[in-house]
């Protein structure tokens, strides 16, 4: 399948002739998409993996040999080259600094990694604008049916109204896919598989190649069998908010150690925070943030699944706000200690926008999105609804169901 992100570069990003970093989970596709984007430009010698232990001794020799080396085949496309997982060269970015600075006329240039990419550009500013970075999602509702329609031109607004002017309930083919991708997750393996056994068996080496590969080698971290531990009481406790104390108890460690093993968690893009919104609401949670999986699938109940996967459509648009500078989009949830909730909210620039809040068939609204919108000012209020036989307005609150929902966002 054709990703979006694969068009926006294509089209967008290549152009202005800068260096694309593209991040995002373990086994989300990004090697795919390069090698898709690489056989396009009819460049497929131009693919280098650090892993590869013959090309790491001819990098030796000649660090940029096999670009000098390379004969374009077509004379009307531009030869693209990508290095992946060149982080773990340790002097990786001055590598890429010299080959931009000496080969840019010749060549586009991508890097892919896991999301320890995104870990060590940080600390130094070799590279400051020579690229832009790309985070690259599981498949969300959109991408499966429309991955063409994603453009930098889609504004929130516009988004927005769109969403505002659906009627009815969607298709019986994409309410199908809404419900493959709940029970499947969105990583293309297994969604495009649909096997219970394989399925199974992905999600346990994907854990084991997050916690003993990749957070070994990017924290030395020895404890890894508590390590394991946490991920269970994680994925256990997914769409809660995180009590740092309630797992240390569970654990009997330090609570920094937990703080430090779920902060690299999050940076391999194994869990994602949402942080309360306080602003000025009184008696509002301030810093207890909610947890959410980058594969809903691992969640058993339906009800904390569905509420993940949209989290991680939002966050997708999100980050698409933030990558593709468009007005920016943040996303915060809503709870004060009277135990009011609202799932989610977008912020606008900053500014309270948009209340959300997922159900699994209710059709009536939850009387915290008026307590919270009329506090915050916020325009919009809708109640996304997975099993929904009556779409409409429930006062000033949007019913909608999901699958309608989920296909107007941009990405």
């Amino acid at each position: 399948m054709q990703r979006s992100l694969e068009l926006l570069l294509e089209k967008e990003h290549f152009p202005h002739r800068k260096i694309a970093f593209v991040v995002g989970p373990r086994q989300v596709g990004k090697t795919t998409l390069a090698r898709s984007l690489l056989t396009q430009r009819r460049s497929t010698d131009l693919y280098r993996n650090w892993d590869d232990l013959a090309w790491r001794r001819e990098f030796v020799r000649e660090p940029y040999g096999f670009i000098d080396a390379f004969r374009p085949k077509a004379a009307d496309k531009r030869p693209l080259a990508v290095l992946d997982e060149i982080h773990k060269y340790p002097r990786w970015k001055n590598f890429i600094k010299g080959l931009w600075e000496t080969r840019a006329e010749r060549i586009d240039l991508m890097v892919t990694g896991s999301g320890r990419l995104d870990v060590y550009q940080r600390g130094g500013d070799s590279l400051l604008g020579r690229y832009h970075q790309y985070r690259l999602h599981p498949f969300s509702l959109k991408e499966i049916f429309a991955p063409g329609d994603s453009a930098v031109e889609e504004s929130p607004q516009r988004t927005m109204d769109n969403i505002l002017r659906i009627t009815g309930t969607a298709p019986v083919t994409i309410r199908k896919k809404l419900r493959d991708l709940l029970r499947w997750g969105g990583f293309p393996e297994p969604f495009l598989d649909q096997n219970e056994r394989r399925h199974r068996l992905w999600v346990r080496e994907r854990r084991n190649l997050i916690i003993k590969e990749d957070l070994r080698d990017l924290a030395r971290i020895r404890m890894l069998s508590q390590v394991e531990e946490l991920v269970e009481l994680l994925v256990l406790r997914a769409g809660g908010v995180l009590s740092y104390n309630a797992l240390r108890e569970d654990l009997q460690v330090a609570v920094e150690s937990v703080r430090q093993w779920t902060d690299q968690l999050q940076r391999l893009y194994f869990i994602y925070l949402i942080r309360p919104f306080a602003g000025k609401l009184p008696r509002a949670l301030r810093k207890e943030p909610k947890i959410y999986l980058w594969d809903w699938s691992e969640i058993v109940e339906e009800g904390p699944r569905f509420e993940n996967l949209l989290a991680s459509h939002l966050l997708k648009w999100v980050h698409f706000t933030q990558d593709w500078g468009l007005p920016s989009l943040e996303l915060h949830y809503l709870r004060d200690r009277e135990k009011r909730e609202v799932d989610f909210l977008l912020t606008l620039d900053r500014k309270p926008w948009v209340l959300l809040e997922a159900k699994l068939s209710s059709e009536k609204p939850s009387p915290a999105l008026t307590y919270f919108a009329e506090r915050l000012r916020a325009p919009y209020k809708i109640q996304v609804v997975l099993n929904l036989d009556r779409p409409g307005q429930a006062g000033d609150v949007h019913v909608i169901d999901a699958a309608n929902f989920l296909r107007a966002l941009p990405v």
